[in-house]
């Protein structure tokens, strides 16, 4: 027995969750957000005289960078790619 403030969970008029014929959902990235953040990012880097970051957040920022710029025209994808990877060199060097 449920109470009002409950959810019957197994009731048979609730949705089904894994439902074939339920549209498929995209989520779009908003490249004006997606540039704006990858511009400061590349920016803290650019200002930086050895790595700003630990090395989490390295890991994570090289592999969301390349995921990040595909919500991007092409050209501006790569440059923004290679800017941030050059910027990555520097700093590992340092």
């Amino acid at each position: 027995m449920t109470s009002r403030n409950q959810l019957d969970l197994f009731g048979a008029d609730e949705p089904e969750l894994f439902d074939e014929d339920a549209p498929t959902v995209y989520y779009h990235g908003d490249p004006d957000r997606v540039r704006a953040r990858l511009h400061r990012l590349i920016a803290e880097a650019r200002a930086a005289e050895t790595l700003p970051w630990d090395e989490d957040s390295v890991r994570l920022y090289r592999k969301i960078v390349p995921q990040m710029v595909l919500w991007l025209p092409e050209d501006e994808a790569k440059q923004l790619c290679f800017d941030f990877e050059e910027e990555m060199r520097r700093l590992l060097a340092a």
